[in-house]
């Protein structure tokens, strides 16, 4: 056996050495795998899965044991100090049976252009619904092959029992940068000789820190499992969300962790809700209720959404009291909704007012639950529903499935001071959880439209303004938590200004260039000076002209081929196309864009057709309880500790809290 484990540790070099564009499975090196993996954190009393995985690749330059996976693997669990365990005896949980499956990948892109995969068989078990209670280390060592072995270590962090913050409310502007919220101010607010003479919400919290990003697979996250790391502790893999992504064929078989609103409700009964720009199936979201390593399953994941976990025993969140966006196509009955089920008539049986414009949701109570719903898809952004709003004819978006547009739309503020209304008064001492997504600012910079992202920006900190109005208006300003961040950025910065009637003027690409001024050339913004005959009625801290002549030089770092002209886009900007000819993903850039700007090679592959998230920390803005937690640089995952130990989370066993002063339990049974 000595021979077959030396070949099994050559294997696992060979792993880690050709996966780098793709990987066999991400949380897993080795050819064993622990699911929570290596360097995984725990909130105490979190309840999770535990998947074990033995592989056995058939061919490949993995190729081992002739495709044989171990069945007869072994599993322990430590804690420093402690007594070795089996996870059942440990758990006290029955020895799961044993799965068997198989699966495929790529070691490399010359194996993909060949189109020769490598096939890997699997032995696996899982254990269900475990929850760790006592701080400390944990070292979990799974046994295979002999004495071959794969160690996970595992952190659970401190106690937290007391609850700080009656309420949190937390604000995602979706890709948003540090250069986003700098340009952002530059359009909004006004400066003098370089002072300027009005700043952003954000900027007047009173603690600032940054957080990084990186997913479990690789340092570019996307939005699933950057906001599955804010809302579990746990990071994972693109496009998962609250899952540890295994290799089994099954999105919804992988294992879990809970999130922050089941452990919210299970603990102290609170309310809670999500607001967003987006579809609201779309990843943050939904990534609060939604198990699975496919964000795309969006019918599956609004009924998670409404009726939590049903094919595993799990925490029941008891569905959002509040959830407003849009994504229509998942609640009328077709094939968007899960299982071609009306979901609107689903939630109003529940119990939830529905709503489907902002007159409607104007004139909700702020007693029962409230489903808003308003378009399909994604809102329109800020800038069509305020300024060039002939715009929203041309969309086919009404939310009850016709082609007609959606035309009488809330924006994010309405939507998330009505939800912080009907949160405060459902959750009363309990309290409340809110999510709001300005969702539109990372999906106009992936089409490169930089001034509907920044206004959308724009949008957000309005939101953020108001919303701080409305909890002092209210009562709950001093106990209310109020963060600003985001799930990952983008590479957009600005670099100088442009002369953009000059660009128009000159006839080819290199003239045009001498356009962008740096430096002492940029010049000021020109988005704050009054223009006679312009007026948008936006009201402060936004733009006065969105179309001034001399405008930003600002790009991606990675984009498509395309044409740029520096200049406002009147409607939504498309930057390349399919040609006659070529391969329908392979894209060039479009004729009808930017006709009279110069031509920006690409930095990315020819097939992507948008830009890309990048490798950038990104800021959190912090006020009220434990807002002093939130300084300094730390992990995407450490904003869920942070928010978990100020809502007294941390919890020494399964039992509901007791609220402050009342002495007795919230009551609720699970």
């Amino acid at each position: 056996m000595a021979k077959l484990a030396s070949l099994a540790v050559v294997a696992a070099s060979l792993s880690v050495a050709a996966a780098q564009t793709f990987q066999r499975l991400g949380a897993c090196p080795d050819l064993g795998c622990v699911l929570p993996p290596d360097q995984s954190d725990f909130l105490p009393g979190q309840y999770f899965d535990l998947r074990l995985e033995v592989h056995a690749p058939v061919n490949g330059s993995e190729a081992f044991n002739n495709g044989e996976p171990d069945e007869s693997f072994a599993v322990t669990i430590a804690k420093e100090g402690g007594e070795t365990k089996s996870i059942a005896e440990f758990f006290s949980v029955p020895e799961p049976e044993l799965e068997k499956w198989d699966f495929s990948w790529y070691e490399d892109l010359f194996a993909r252009d060949a189109g020769t995969p490598s096939v890997v068989n699997v032995a696996s078990k899982i254990y269900r619904k475990l929850a760790l209670y006592e701080p400390g280390n944990y070292a979990v060592t799974l046994s295979y092959y002999g004495d071959r072995t794969t160690v996970a270590n595992w952190v659970v962090r401190p106690l937290a029992t007391k609850k700080k913050a009656k309420n949190v409310i937390l604000f995602i502007g979706d890709g948003m940068t540090t250069n986003m919220i700098t340009a952002a101010r530059l359009l909004g607010h006004k400066s003098i000789n370089g002072k300027y003479q009005s700043l952003l919400q954000m900027d007047q919290f009173p603690v600032l820190g940054h957080q990084m990003t990186h997913s479990i697979d690789s340092f570019i996250t996307d939005s699933a499992n950057s906001a599955s790391a804010l809302y579990t502790g746990h990071k994972s893999t693109v496009n998962a969300m609250g899952v540890y992504v295994d290799s089994s064929a099954n999105f919804f078989d992988d294992p879990k962790v809970e999130t922050i609103v089941e452990l919210l409700k299970r603990t102290w009964d609170s309310a809670w809700g999500a607001v967003s720009t987006a579809a609201i199936s779309d990843a943050t979201p939904i990534a609060l209720s939604g198990h699975s390593r496919s964000r795309y399953a969006y019918g599956s994941l609004v009924d998670q959404g409404l009726n939590s976990v049903t094919n595993y025993s799990w925490t029941n969140h008891g569905g959002p009291d509040v959830w407003f966006g849009g994504g229509a196509e998942q609640f009328y009955p077709g094939s968007g909704s899960y299982e071609g089920k009306d979901y609107y008539e689903a939630f109003a049986n529940a119990g939830y007012e529905i709503s489907l414009n902002k007159s409607s949701l104007l004139e909700l109570g702020n007693r029962s639950k409230a489903l808003g719903i308003f378009c399909q898809s994604h809102f329109p952004v800020w800038l069509d529903r305020n300024v060039f709003t002939d715009n929203l004819a041309a969309f086919e978006n009404e939310p009850l499935g016709s082609e007609s547009p959606a035309l009488d739309l809330p924006g994010l503020k309405e939507m998330t001071l009505k939800a912080v209304d009907i949160l405060h008064t459902r959750g009363g001492d309990k309290g409340f959880f809110l999510m709001s997504e300005g969702a539109s600012i990372d999906k106009q910079m992936h089409a490169l439209d930089y001034d509907r992202a920044l206004g959308d920006l724009l949008e957000l900190d309005d939101t953020v303004r108001a919303t701080v109005e409305r909890l002092r208006a209210l009562g709950a300003l001093e106990d209310t938590l109020v963060l600003v961040t985001a799930d990952h950025g983008h590479g957009f910065d600005v670099y100088g200004g442009v002369d953009t009637r000059y660009l128009a003027a000159q006839g080819a690409d290199r003239g045009r260039r001498r356009a962008v001024g740096t430096y002492e050339l940029a010049g000021l913004s020109q988005y704050t000076v009054p223009v006679e005959g312009v007026s948008y009625g936006t009201g402060p801290h936004f733009p006065v002209n969105w179309d001034p002549r001399y405008t930003l030089a600002q790009g991606l770092g990675g984009n498509p081929d395309h044409r740029e002209d520096f200049r406002l886009h009147r409607s939504p900007r498309k930057v390349v196309s399919s040609t006659p000819g070529f391969a329908k993903d392979d894209y060039f850039v479009d004729a009808k864009d930017s006709t009279d700007g110069f031509i920006v090679n690409g930095t990315l592959s020819v097939t992507e057709s948008s830009g890309v998230h990048s490798l950038t920390d990104v800021a959190v803005f912090a006020m009220g309880p434990c807002q002093e937690t939130f300084g300094g640089v730390y992990g995407n995952i450490d904003i869920f500790y942070k928010i978990a130990n100020c809502l007294g989370l941390a919890r020494p066993d399964n039992k509901p809290g007791t609220l402050p002063g009342s002495g007795c339990s919230n009551g609720t049974k699970h």
